[in-house]
């Protein structure tokens, strides 16, 4: 039997996305609360009756929060250009080798704006 996890997880940081057109009001420094959704899908283990304890998405979670919450995402080196699409490649990298099952990685920049990605 194939499972697929959620767990949601939230930060407040600022950005700003310096590609974007002159005069864009994205070109300024602003913040977000950010929510984010890490998926895992998989089989149940037959024994412990689940695909795997939450506490590991949250251990591994857990150096992400402390890197990005009240922080400017633009400082994070590989963010420069911290767009949803770049934040969710960024937090794939750093989970899938943790969390082999990972299938997905949402960042909700908005109440209704977000990014999905499912791996390269």
């Amino acid at each position: 039997m194939t499972v697929e996890l959620t767990r949601e997880y939230r930060f407040e940081a600022a950005h700003r996305l310096p590609r974007v057109p002159e005069g864009h009001k994205c070109a300024r420094l602003h913040g977000h609360s950010y929510k984010i959704e890490i998926q895992a899908r998989g089989p149940v283990d037959p024994h412990a009756g689940w695909l795997f304890d939450f506490a590991e998405l949250d251990e591994a979670w857990e150096p992400l929060h402390a890197l990005f919450d009240h922080r400017n995402l633009n400082d994070v080196p590989g963010l420069e250009n911290a767009t949803s699409e770049n934040l969710a490649i960024y937090i794939w990298s750093a989970l899938r080798p943790r969390i082999p099952q990972l299938s997905a990685v949402t960042v909700w920049e908005t109440t209704d704006g977000k990014c999905t990605y499912r791996g390269a």
